[in-house]
């Protein structure tokens, strides 16, 4: 074993290569982590993932109040981790209602659910919202990580040009403001956010780490074993283990990505040109995205993040579940038992996928706990039912442990028309950060912690 202790910025380094490590042992005695934390416990991490279209409510909403025992058929998928969810009711996003503005609920709706601000109907570039909830955070701890947020989903969107109703696509391509006239464009290529996470920052170098790792289908493991080899030698049994373990999961991780652009399944549906780096399958394009966020949380690279299912509006097929007809057109259902069971259907594979990247965060041992005990995960849509266009009893789940303090396995009802927002002031104070309020909040959450 070491005899001091690793800073816990430490980095396998090479060609073009940077590889940060997750917390180890070694680290804790007196590394940034332990400093930035009092040496008690892990930082918290902080994420939201957006579904559009909103869901099948009857499906959706538990019967009352109280213990999570028998979870509504779309939330099934989350019975191995129904302990670590918060199932909330009754929370309201006012600021994507028209409010004199007219139709748009689509732009409204991505735009406003982290920002809580009115977004102002334009497909011009006079664009304006707020800041979101996601960069506020990244604001105030952001500059402990190597990235401040990642900003990540599956359908690239446009950030100009008119997209519902008079309003840009800017508004329903994105949910990550940095400022009120600034979206933060997402990443929605596995490839290109793989090179990103485990780059040198160095694009000279970058550029020839990929062109041979490429050419003699190499491993980016490959040009960091001499630093491997020589950190696993100085670490004790448990660490060289936990070591072991998240270089497998990046190694299977470029394993998948070399195997899809070999196979040359990198393709969008229905023939759209897409970047080399998207899996025409969209349930294993979403799910590497998910082990990448798990491995950029695990290794501190980020604390914040955000992620899109699909743009706001999105008319993608789901041909992996037998569905061809686009979601969007499904969502206006009119009370058609047929196009209600392939909406329930869409929303439940949604559910399958996010209880998959819980279920791997579960699976991650940190300090004393998991990955999961240290994050807080937001899952919802700022469109309630997406025949009605409501903006009022929005789907929204609470994930993770909260460093601890999350009180989860339940159902919560609140007030109608109680400000989301008001979730957002509780999740930037439990980060102890010193907000109050945000966007149209009136307060914070009682009974959350």
């Amino acid at each position: 074993m070491i005899s001091k202790s690793l800073p816990r910025r430490t980095f396998l380094r090479g060609l073009g290569t940077a590889i940060a490590l997750p917390w180890l042992e070694a680290m804790m005695p007196a590394s940034a982590w332990a400093a930035s934390t009092g040496g008690k416990k892990p930082p918290l991490r902080l994420a939201f993932f957006y579904v559009p279209n909103g869901v099948h409510v009857p499906d959706w909403k538990p019967s009352g109040e109280g213990a999570l025992t028998r979870l509504p058929w779309i939330l099934e998928p989350l019975e191995s981790v129904k302990d670590r969810v918060l199932v909330l009711t009754g929370l309201t996003c006012d600021k994507a209602r028209p409010n004199g503005d007219g139709p748009g609920d689509h732009a409204r709706a991505a735009s406003a659910f982290l920002t809580c601000a009115q977004p102002r109907k334009t497909a011009g570039a006079d664009i304006r919202v707020g800041i979101s909830v996601d960069q506020l955070a990244a604001k105030f701890i952001g500059k402990e990580t190597r990235f401040p947020s990642l900003e990540l989903g599956t359908e690239r969107g446009r950030q100009a040009g008119n997209c519902d109703s008079g309003y840009s696509c800017a508004y329903s391509s994105n949910i990550s403001w940095q400022s009120e006239s600034t979206p933060v464009a997402k990443e929605i290529d596995p490839r290109q956010l793989f090179e990103r996470l485990f780059g040198n920052g160095d694009p000279q170098e970058m550029a020839e780490s990929r062109d041979r790792r490429l050419l003699y289908r190499r491993s980016i493991l490959d040009f960091v074993l001499d630093d491997a080899r020589a950190l696993r030698s100085q670490l004790g049994h448990k660490d060289q283990q936990k070591l072991d373990e998240y270089l497998t999961g990046v190694r299977e991780i470029e394993r998948r990505l070399a195997l899809l652009e070999r196979q040359g399944e990198m393709s969008a549906p229905d023939g759209v040109q897409a970047p080399a780096g998207i899996p025409a399958e969209y349930g294993e394009h979403v799910r590497l995205m998910f082990d990448m966020l798990a491995l950029a949380f695990q290794s501190d690279l980020t604390r914040v993040a955000t992620f899109m299912y699909a743009n706001e509006g999105s008319n993608r097929p789901y041909r992996q579940i037998g569905i061809a007809e686009g979601h969007h057109d499904l969502s206006h259902h009119e009370g058609n038992p047929e196009k209600q069971a392939k909406i329930r259907a869409i929303n439940r594979f949604h559910m399958e996928q996010f209880a998959y990247f819980l279920q791997k965060l579960a699976s991650i041992q940190e300090g004393n706990g998991t990955l999961l005990d240290n994050t807080m995960i937001v899952y919802g849509s700022a469109i309630g039912d997406g025949n009605r266009h409501n903006h009022d009893d929005l789907p929204i789940l609470v994930a993770g442990g909260g460093g601890g303090t999350l009180k989860t396995g339940r159902a919560v009802q609140y007030a109608r028309e109680t400000p989301v927002a008001n979730l957002w002031v509780s999740l930037l104070q439990r980060l102890e950060l010193p907000i109050h309020q945000f966007g149209d909040s009136n307060g914070k959450l009682d009974g959350l912690f």
